[in-house]
């Protein structure tokens, strides 16, 4: 019994501090000149089918009903906090081009390549996309926020922070050149 106590406290405590962390990157979206990465919504499973090709989405890992109704969900976030969305970026993957779509619009997402997935690409490719990833990033001056729809690893690999489908993380550029991680935001 008492471990229990001991256990219900331990998790009461970090659970305010959670929601803090997520309500502090829904107002740093607020302000012009953020940058949030987004993990593509529910796509059951992990990588692609051997054999998938880019331009054909019958190929490859797609959204199913949940991943889209997160993603609707998500534009409804941003739009119900008034987010001015500057921009929105994705990778060529068919399912970070529904997620965005289905959350900010079709004509608001425009495909770029630095953002494809790294899944099970050798590290040396991983590092310089990563890289030309980052340099996208530091470039964005606004007006309004940046939208990134892109893969988990990439994210990782971008910011040492797991996010899961749905999931985004916050950033801001520091000032000295560096991405300043603000926190986390889930449908």
């Amino acid at each position: 019994m008492k471990a229990r106590r001991v256990l219900a406290a331990a998790l009461l405590a970090v659970i305010p501090s959670s929601f803090g962390f997520a309500a502090e990157a829904w107002g740093e979206l607020a302000r012009p000149g953020a940058i949030v990465l987004l993990r593509h919504a529910t796509a059951p499973g992990t990588g692609d089918p051997p054999g998938f090709r880019l331009e054909d989405c019958s190929t490859q890992r797609n959204l199913d009903e949940s991943g889209r109704a997160e993603a609707r969900k998500l534009g409804e976030q941003f739009r119900s906090r008034k987010i001015q969305v500057g921009a929105v970026l994705t990778s060529q993957w068919c399912r970070t081009r529904e997620t965005a779509r289905l959350a900010f619009g079709a004509q608001q997402p425009r495909d770029e390549p630095a953002f494809n997935s790294q899944f099970g690409r050798p590290q040396g490719e991983r590092d310089a996309q990563t890289a030309q990833a980052l340099q996208v990033l530091k470039r964005w001056k606004g007006p309004g926020t940046l939208v990134v729809v892109t893969h988990g690893a990439n994210i990782q690999a971008m910011t040492q922070m797991p996010a899961a489908s749905g999931e985004g993380v916050v950033l801001r550029p520091d000032g000295q050149g560096e991405l300043k991680v603000l926190g986390t935001i889930a449908p």
